[in-house]
């Protein structure tokens, strides 16, 4: 793969190692909202339904250089954007950026925690920060998202949302048609 970015004028690995520096030895995430960089532009990524990144239609192979991208995204409106302090670089997300590939359950019933973790390191707790929302393609079938951070949305896999279904329980006897999870003390809606 030829690792040249043609608008931003540097190459995948040098970019990387600007990014590494920004997020420090303790991989704290860096504050990209705060960031305003007047230099603007697009490069040739893409970030595909089930979270794969393409820069160039080629696959990015490194998981340390996508996860290390991950850190630096941000969604501005529709768009979405790689930012550091002096340049922003849009580009293309076919779904949601990021993909929940792993649960965890921690406690049982109305105490329990429901954890996910993504495709790129990313590990949330359900809850009313990082909320579940449910929507439906035109096959009606459920596409489940969760907020991960600044407006990011991670699609919940479909083998996620299989795990997420035995744990399903209708709180409401008045309702029949009401179904969810509980986690961190809320009440998450699956499907109605």
């Amino acid at each position: 793969m030829n690792e040249k970015l043609d608008t931003a004028g540097r190459d995948l690995p040098n970019f990387a190692s600007e990014i590494r520096a920004l997020v420090g030895k303790d991989k704290k995430l860096p504050p990209v909202n705060e960031w305003h960089p007047e230099r603007e532009g697009e490069i040739d990524i893409r970030i595909a339904k089930d979270g794969s990144w393409f820069y160039r239609g080629d696959k990015m192979e490194r998981q340390s250089i996508v996860t290390l991208f991950s850190g630096i995204l941000r969604k501005d409106g529709d768009d979405y954007f790689l930012v550091t302090p002096v340049e922003k670089m849009k580009i293309s997300v076919d779904d949601a950026p990021f993909v929940v590939c792993m649960v965890d359950v921690e406690g049982v019933g109305e105490n329990q925690k429901i954890h996910f973790s993504t495709n790129t390191g990313d590990v949330i707790t359900l809850s009313s920060k990082h909320s579940l929302d449910v929507q439906y393609n035109q096959k009606n079938e459920p596409m489940p998202y969760v907020i991960v951070r600044g407006g990011l949305k991670a699609l919940i896999s479909r083998k996620v949302y299989y795990e997420l279904a035995e744990l399903v329980v209708n709180p409401d006897e008045e309702s029949v048609d009401k179904f969810g999870v509980w986690s961190e003390g809320e009440f998450f809606v699956l499907s109605n």
